[in-house]
């Protein structure tokens, strides 16, 4: 059996200008925070798929829940915690209620996602 190659720092030497210039550009503990409840969302496969169909149209409720077989509660649920993370905003119109990307931001984040798995 090939043996793993130990990939730890082995020395005792600190490089504190390193160490100062990383510490200086991290941003506040509260972002950090953010960015995981952020990834969060990406990480449900029902959340992805509203993602995923949002970024080729505007959708409603009934819309969402005709192509992904689920009730429209099940829709609503997931597209509430989309909104509380600012992934996506509606626009109502009459009685209809039409659900978007929040910005460009999140397709990006969207489409670089499936870039990278498809590497």
């Amino acid at each position: 059996m090939k043996q793993i190659e130990q990939l730890s720092c082995d020395c005792h030497v600190i490089h504190e200008e390193t160490v100062a210039s990383v510490r200086a550009a991290m941003p506040a503990g509260k972002d950090f925070y953010d960015l995981a409840n952020l990834y969060k969302m990406f990480a449900d496969n029902t959340r992805i798929k509203i993602l995923w169909a949002l970024s080729h149209e505007d959708m409603c409720v009934c819309d969402l829940a005709v192509l992904l077989g689920m009730t429209k509660s099940a829709i609503s649920h997931q597209l509430k915690s989309l909104r509380l993370a600012n992934l996506v905003k509606y626009d109502k119109q009459g009685k209809v209620v039409y659900y978007s990307l929040a910005d460009s931001h999140v397709k990006d984040i969207f489409e670089k996602g499936f870039e990278h798995i498809h590497e």
